[in-house]
């Protein structure tokens, strides 16, 4: 029965990617903890996801391999065996996942809405959260708090870093000095911005504003050509640091940066976590349902244009999900935006 009549022994949250939405959960475990602080809380977590999330207190962690296939659900069952949970809050949609919360004996299993239980979730759950349309991903997650009765919100997200993510933060960031961290890479292509065009407000942001630059990104291919197709195009020395530094050394980063500049991508929500504003650059994305959660005003927003040229309608006429991740959607968005953008910004800061 919805909401329950006490707090319940134990609730398993079963979210495992990606890194933005992971991100996106901080907030809940946090309202759990201070509304049922004696509730015991576990979390289902993508291995990559729990590097940086694995660092907060009061919470058991289990990792998931999302590539190991059928040996992860044999781990999964051996180490739930014996368990069962009052509450599953099953908060993802892909079927993968449901399959995994399979594996997970709980009482009360709470998942999305039938509107938004794509890809079969509803299947999989017994309950569901209050029916919504059109909100950001945070905002949706919440939904399921509110399912339990619970309507006071926690915004945060801090986690607890060691002293040698700090002390690499505090290497490259030793000083006052306004400093523009770019990410320039999203886990999808076709999000990701031009090299050149970082380049060019890197050299605006130091010519203008007298702001060191660095970059930033995981080790992958695309990441290291980008970063060094940057480095190439810009005048201004950039510090390289794309694929040499860890999830919590780089939200350790994040928190001494005054401001990131990023496609839509899992560090402009890590940003979100250490109160660092961001410059999201969405066009292939809406950043009103996926953006960083307290700086989508200093988004450069195309997505409305985005529709319009590659769907011939306005935005609203598009599913609320929809992704327009097309060649050349991101090129919507100019230098010129962004520099203005970063021009308020720093204006306004304090």
């Amino acid at each position: 029965m919805l909401p329950p009549d006490r707090p319940p022994r134990s609730v398993c949250i079963l979210r495992l990617s990606a890194l933005g939405d992971t991100c996106h959960v901080v907030p809940i475990v946090r309202t759990l903890q201070r509304t049922w602080p004696e509730t015991q809380l576990t979390w289902i977590i993508g291995k990559g996801e729990a590097r940086l999330l694995g660092l907060i207190e009061g919470v058991e962690f289990i990792t998931v391999d999302k590539r190991a296939g059928l040996a992860t659900g044999r781990e999964l069952r051996a180490r739930l065996a014996g368990r069962r949970f009052d509450v599953l809050l099953h908060m993802q949609l892909a079927l993968r996942a449901s399959l995994i919360s399979r594996l997970v004996p709980a009482s009360l299993r709470l998942g999305f809405d039938r509107a938004r239980a794509r890809e079969l979730q509803w299947l999989f759950t017994n309950a569901r959260i209050p029916a919504r349309s059109r909100e950001h991903v945070l905002d949706s997650f919440f939904g399921f708090l509110v399912a339990l009765g619970i309507t006071e919100r926690t915004l945060r997200w801090d986690v607890p870093l060691p002293a040698e993510a700090r002390d690499y933060a505090a290497r490259l960031v030793p000083d006052a000095r306004p400093t523009l961290l770019i990410s320039p890479c999203s886990s999808h292509v076709l999000r990701n911005w031009r090299p050149e065009r970082y380049a060019a407000v890197a050299d605006y942001a130091a010519e203008r504003h007298g702001m060191r630059v660095i970059l930033a990104g995981g080790p992958s291919p695309i990441e290291r050509d980008t970063g060094a197709a940057i480095e190439r195009a810009a005048r201004t020395p950039l510090v390289n640091q794309i694929g040499r530094d860890t999830l919590p050394q780089l939200l350790a980063l994040l928190a001494r940066a005054t401001v990131l500049l990023s496609p839509d991508s899992g560090p402009a929500h890590m940003a979100t976590m250490v109160g660092t504003p961001v410059i999201g650059l969405y066009a292939a994305t809406n950043p009103e349902r996926s953006g960083p959660y307290l700086s989508r005003r200093w988004c450069v927003n195309a997505y409305a244009e985005a529709a319009r040229r590659f769907r011939g309608c306005e935005p609203e006429r598009l599913p609320w999900s929809t992704k327009i991740e097309q060649p050349g959607v991101m090129d919507l968005i100019e230098v010129r935006q962004v520099t203005a953008r970063l021009d308020e910004l720093l204006a306004w800061r304090p």
